[in-house]
């Protein structure tokens, strides 16, 4: 597991709300005030209905828009610090993204490329990234040329060049078939849990969130607030086994009541 940045005897989590409400000028409260952390090593999804501001929080998190009300830490100082050793991030959005005119190793190069980083540096990177989605193979092929779930997994490995010690993804197997997402699922916590990458990760499925999470958030809509908090016991393998297990079963389960309870919350207060 990768170490806090701290070395205090207390862990500063890797990303601290405090109170974080965001306003939109159109439809009002996104977000009411929110408290949210994730500790170092943690994979914290969070789940809830449409327009209850799930990426609205991953966007605060990565500092992709700004709170209202509230603070937003990162290893307990602020957004200047990221992008130092030890305070990396990186995002994987809800569509691949990629410039259609680079082959994939050209994409996965690109943010080293904005960092300016040395080529030698870079290719090391980018040929160990390849290696850990399984895509050695296609590194010299366009995105024309990849499925959707090849193309998820370039997607991936950019943000893994980029080594970082948060990654935030934002619903990125929504688009995909079921058999495309479950082996991208087995193989993102194959790569998180064995690296011990803290993760916050945004989804609609209740499986995927069971299936890969360590804690998970179910958010209530109008205004989004977390409704529930809800925790797995990370020391799970999370393989073809534990997906057909009565254990990952009561999780659905849970997280199944979870979710009906704040569906329940949201509409008594839109009442």
């Amino acid at each position: 597991m990768r170490p806090s940045a701290n070395t205090s005897s207390a862990p500063v989590p890797v990303v601290n709300m405090q109170g974080v409400g965001k306003i939109f000028a159109r439809s009002g409260q996104g977000v009411a005030p929110t408290d949210l952390h994730v500790e170092s090593g943690e994979f914290v999804t969070i789940i809830g209905p449409s327009g209850c501001g799930k990426s609205t929080l991953l966007r605060l998190a990565c500092n992709l828009v700004q709170p209202d009300q509230g603070t937003v830490t990162w290893w307990g100082a602020g957004f200047d610090g990221v992008g130092q050793s030890g305070k990396r991030l990186a995002l994987v959005p809800q569509d691949a993204t990629l410039m259609p005119w680079r082959s994939v190793a050209s994409n996965i190069r690109l943010p080293l490329d904005l960092e300016r980083l040395n080529p030698a540096q870079s290719a090391v990177r980018v040929e160990r990234a390849l290696s850990r989605v399984g895509l050695n193979h296609a590194a010299r092929l366009r995105p024309a040329e990849l499925s959707g779930g090849m193309r998820m997994r370039v997607s991936i490995a950019r943000a893994l060049a980029v080594e970082p010690d948060l990654l935030l993804m934002d619903e990125p197997f929504g688009a995909l078939d079921e058999l495309s997402r479950i082996a991208l699922d087995e193989e993102l916590a194959r790569l998180c849990y064995q690296d011990g990458l803290t993760t916050l990760f945004v989804t609609h499925s209740i499986a995927e969130a069971a299936f890969l999470s360590s804690r998970v958030l179910v958010m209530a809509a109008n205004p989004g607030r977390i409704h529930a908090e809800y925790r797995i016991d990370p020391a799970h393998v999370r393989d073809a086994a534990f997906r057909l297990s009565d254990r990952f079963s009561g999780i659905c389960r849970d997280l199944t009541h979870l979710l009906n309870n704040a569906a329940a919350a949201t509409s008594t207060v839109a009442r």
